[in-house]
């Protein structure tokens, strides 16, 4: 609990430093973005696909992906560790193995798997911070795609590389490609976080550009 206050504290006290961190986020992230040379069609049926990312604080990834079209639903959670270990003052310590994560499940009929790394690579976070995002340091806000079959790692792996060779960013890509052993969902009062705290000052400082940022550069792909 004492790292949901420390959060809006803290970006009070360092709101100059941390926006010097947060301009150049903005400036890679404004980077014009080209989809995924290699991707999937879109599906002739609707049906229901899952996929987990992680990236930086759950409350701003949910939020992004919970105005994404084609996406069912967003759960925020953890990935990457045991079951035991699955609670949120225990993976502040960084050494459980997980990362914050958010469940993604969505209609490929509506929206292709790489479209939505095309979100998270440009809008959600930034894919070059190891181990950090933002005013967020430890290995629980490390980069991670969690795929759940070898098409997502397929498409993931090559959409990096397209990236990296286009030089999309000023630093090269870290994000991980993981295979998904489990998602285990965080506690409710963390669930739409940031729609239920838009005036918290982490949110309004962190989150809510993303949110603004998906709805300017990526209108396609935004709904309300």
């Amino acid at each position: 609990m004492y790292r949901i206050f420390a959060r809006g504290f803290l970006v009070l006290l360092l709101l100059i430093l941390v926006g010097a961190l947060a301009t150049r986020f903005r400036t890679s992230a404004a980077v014009a973005m080209s989809d995924a040379a290699v991707d999937d069609a879109l599906a002739s049926t609707s049906s229901q696909k899952t996929v987990v990312l992680a990236g930086g604080c759950f409350w701003g990834m949910q939020l992004v992906f919970e105005h994404v079209k084609g996406v069912v639903s967003v759960t925020a959670g953890y990935s990457g560790g045991a079951a035991g270990t699955a609670q949120y003052e225990t993976v502040s310590s960084g050494e459980t193995g997980h990362a914050e994560s958010v469940k993604i499940i969505y209609d490929p009929s509506k929206i292709t798997f790489g479209r939505l790394l095309k979100v998270f690579f440009s809008v959600a976070h930034d894919p070059t911070e190891l181990n950090y995002q933002g005013p967020d340091e430890g290995t629980q806000y490390r980069s991670v795609i969690f795929y759940t079959d070898d098409d997502q790692r397929r498409i993931a792996s090559a959409y990096i590389d397209q990236l990296d060779a286009a030089k999309a960013f000023s630093h090269k890509i870290v994000t991980q490609l993981t295979p998904l052993n489990a998602f285990y969902p965080a506690e409710a009062y963390h669930q739409d976080y940031a729609v239920h705290n838009p005036n918290n000052p982490y949110i309004a400082f962190n989150d809510l550009p993303k949110l603004d940022h998906l709805r300017k550069d990526l209108p396609d792909l935004y709904v309300k």
